[in-house]
């Protein structure tokens, strides 16, 4: 089974950071994907994404409407979107790191 990973973030950490990572899951399970979703919520970061994790992966989705550093994320394909298209078209995001 193919893996990747995600991060999500918006400026007040509270609804869409959220609502982007339950997309993102439902949208992976859907299509037959293992994910981890990281979110940078109000509380702070949960789930985080471990070096392992991001190595084993095929690709990462960043989900944000803030500014995050890429740096881990070196040798990967990246796909940055704003939480609004994560929430609305997961599985079109999905399937472009399938590709």
């Amino acid at each position: 089974m193919k893996k990747i990973v995600a991060v999500t973030a918006c400026p007040t950490g509270i609804a869409h950071t959220y609502m982007a990572a339950e997309a993102l899951l439902i949208a992976a399970k859907a299509l037959g994907v293992e994910i981890k979703v990281e979110t940078n919520g109000a509380i702070g970061v949960e789930n985080e994404l471990t070096d392992k994790d991001i190595e084993s992966s095929i690709g990462v989705i960043i989900a944000s409407d803030i500014h995050l550093s890429k740096e881990r994320f070196k040798n990967k394909v990246i796909i940055e979107i704003d939480t609004r298209h994560a929430i609305f078209d997961s599985k079109k995001y999905i399937n472009q790191l399938l590709k």
